[in-house]
């Protein structure tokens, strides 16, 4: 490392102070450490590199060498080649680890999924729901360890328990300490040596299970609901993996539903929406009442506030949106085609010259 500027290796100036250091290493050894960069040979070499300037200025004697003269020479003790992974384990715990091992314990149990149908009634107001399942569950005769009742696991001679086995290999920079899943214990730290008869000794078993599913008001069809722990057991006793329930919200013949509001379409007879009228339309609680504005033209909108979908986040509902139709009758009697063709005449309004015939089909097809 003589030739090598160790401050512009640990991205700092001359002048860094020793958090500032201890912060830029933090940062590059997470980035270029070689459980995060697998068969990455130039991360790992670097990585080697920032680990070794970081223990030469981390130290106040080898620092003021290196300042002085331009490398480490004179300090006290030489580099530790095991001590790379030492550093790396002092400040992050080993990858998450606590202290110097990273036991693995017990497996998360694998996720699951389950679609669930729903009325929009039930989107609207959130619903308790039940379903069935089955899936891997943890045994009951050995509650879970695997091991014949009586017996009991025992660690695993192959990593001392840790779950890990740690190898140290040579590279043209020096040896690396890499560490892997024991091969023997699967990562648990433990054996079985009596395996339970019932589960063979994974510590689960094929279940159904009835759960219960709140599900709460204002989902939109397609959304999923995650489940955390409620999904298939861990074998030998690992915690359950997450449930994720797929959400699929029913048509509805009286609503069309657009985010948070909802709409529906109403008819009304030309004659209600010229001179007005009062209708009753279906809203999620019930009926509700709206007032038809004389001269309402087709597809003319009415507002209903507080009537649409709940809000999933937040407080309140939607609206619910009146769209008219305006029914143009085709069955109309003798008396009504007169009245009609008088109306016309009043208004001042000219008909077709073929209105008679028109007529002549409306009377038939009332036939």
């Amino acid at each position: 490392m003589a030739n090598v500027d160790l401050y512009a290796l640990l991205e700092v100036s001359p002048n860094a102070s020793p958090d500032e250091l201890k912060k830029s290493y933090r940062r590059l050894a997470r980035e270029l450490h070689p459980d995060a960069n697998p068969g990455n040979e130039q991360a790992e070499a670097r990585f080697k590199e920032v680990s070794q300037a970081y223990e030469i200025l981390s130290d106040p004697e080898r620092r003021a060498n290196y300042d002085r003269f331009g490398s480490d020479v004179g300090a006290s003790g030489g580099f530790n080649p095991g001590s790379v992974q030492d550093i790396f384990d002092m400040f992050f715990g080993a990858m998450g680890g606590q202290g110097g091992g990273r036991r693995r314990g017990p497996q998360v149990g694998p996720d699951a999924e389950v679609s669930v149908s729903i009325s929009l009634d039930d989107a609207a107001f959130g619903v308790t729901h039940e379903v069935s399942l089955t899936m891997p569950l943890r045994c009951m005769t050995c509650d879970g360890s695997g091991a014949e009742p009586g017996t009991s696991p025992v660690t695993c001679v192959e990593c001392a328990g840790l779950g890990e086995v740690r190898r140290v290999r040579n590279s043209i920079l020096g040896q690396m300490v890499t560490s892997s899943m024991c091969p023997r214990c699967q990562g648990t730290g433990q054996r079985i040596e009596h395996p339970c008869k019932e589960c063979r000794g994974d510590g689960r078993t094929n279940q159904e299970q009835s759960l219960t599913i709140d599900i709460p008001a204002g989902v939109e069809n397609g959304s999923t609901m995650r489940l955390i722990n409620r999904g298939p057991a861990g074998p030998r006793g690992g915690p359950a993996g997450t449930l994720y329930v797929h959400l699929l919200v029913k048509d509805d013949e009286r609503f069309e539903r657009i985010n948070d509001d909802l709409h529906h379409e109403a008819r009304i007879a030309f004659t209600q929406a010229t001179l007005g009228a009062t209708i009753e339309v279906p809203t999620l609680r019930g009926t509700a009442i709206v007032d038809v504005a004389p001269g309402s033209a087709n597809g003319t909108v009415v507002r209903v506030r507080d009537e649409g979908m709940t809000h999933l986040r937040g407080r309140g509902r939607g609206d619910l949106f009146v769209h008219l139709v305006v029914d143009v009758p085709t069955d109309l009697d003798e008396t009504s085609i007169e009245l009609l063709r008088q109306l016309a005449e009043h208004r001042g309004e000219a008909l077709s010259e073929h209105h008679h015939g028109l007529l002549s089909r409306l009377r038939g097809a009332k036939r």
